[in-house]
């Protein structure tokens, strides 16, 4: 079951039910069923402080995921995502936000299905992946 919470911030995501749709087909074109799934929006200072707490990381981003599953073949997790980076990163590149957080989205699910993004091969796959399952959305 994916669901959509928010944590600090009031955000209400569009079109809930295709994009459950399109997250729940994009895993399972990657092998994947999907349990458990939970994308958490909140702030940057609430995504600072996740990142604080359990990486030890002090910066902002815009999606931390925490991988939960216990089986190889079915995702679990929580994606803890900023909005406002998301709507930061939509005005820097000039696109819509509903489009970004999508992108982000499917970001938070790829690391789930084993994607990397550290290395400069393992970014260029991802960004590969992303336009790939954004393509997918216009089928939904």
């Amino acid at each position: 079951m994916i669901r959509f919470f928010n944590e600090d911030v009031p955000y209400k995501l569009p079109q809930k039910q295709v994009t459950r749709q399109w997250l729940k087909q994009q895993a399972e074109q990657e092998g994947y069923a999907v349990g458990e799934l939970n994308f958490i929006f909140c702030s940057d200072e609430y995504v600072l402080q996740v990142n604080r707490d359990h990486l030890q990381h002090d910066y902002y981003t815009d999606i931390i995921t925490f991988d939960t599953s216990e089986d190889e073949d079915r995702i679990e997790g929580d994606v803890f995502i900023s909005v406002d980076r998301v709507a930061d990163n939509a005005a820097q590149l000039a696109i819509a936000a509903d489009q970004e957080m999508r992108r982000v989205l499917a970001h938070g699910l790829l690391h789930l299905c084993g994607y990397g993004d550290k290395t400069d091969d393992e970014v260029s796959l991802m960004r590969s992946k992303e336009e790939e399952w954004m393509s997918a959305f216009q089928g939904v």
